[in-house]
């Protein structure tokens, strides 16, 4: 297969890092969303936007900028902004400082929300992830995964294609 085409083909033990982890990635994933909604009655993405807004002094962020902390296409945020505003968890606003653009607040009851999940969530992410991990894996899952994010971004400056990460999407 490596003759064809001149594609570098992943060697066996790529393959077998790049399936473990899509595998892991994709369990994690579906293993954190479960426990929230089983518990908090929110998918783990929602939960992920109201923690990101309640790590700010105010709770505000404008909607761009939450949408590149979260990886999100710009519609993706905008349904959950308003499935969530309509739970009374967040509220949003124009920006005053850009007309185009607006804020997204939480509330105090997405703070109790959050408060109350929380506990449960981070069980969840100790006994599927830090718990099975030595202090020295913990260090080398966030060098790793912190030069891949590096790869991707700078693989979108690079890409011919011009909206590759998700927040330049619509």
């Amino acid at each position: 297969m490596t003759h064809m085409t001149g594609t570098g083909w992943l060697t066996p033990d790529e393959m077998r890092a790049w399936i473990n982890f899509i595998d892991c990635s994709t369990l994690l994933s579906d293993y954190l969303d479960q426990q929230l909604r089983r518990d908090a009655g929110v998918t783990h993405a929602d939960y992920s936007l109201l923690g990101r807004l309640s790590a700010r002094p105010d709770r505000t962020l404008g909607m761009s900028v939450l949408a590149e902390q979260l990886k999100f296409t710009r519609s993706r945020l905008t349904r959950a902004v308003i499935r969530l505003e309509n739970a009374g968890y967040v509220r949003r606003r124009d920006d005053p400082a850009d007309r185009r653009g607006q804020l997204v607040e939480l509330t105090e009851e997405g703070m109790e929300l959050l408060t109350g999940a929380a506990p449960g969530h981070v069980a969840a992410v100790r006994r599927a992830v830090f718990d099975a991990l030595s202090p020295e894996q913990v260090e080398q899952l966030a060098a790793i995964t912190a030069t891949v994010i590096g790869s991707l971004e700078q693989a979108d400056e690079e890409d011919a294609y011009p909206a590759a990460l998700p927040w330049h999407r619509r």
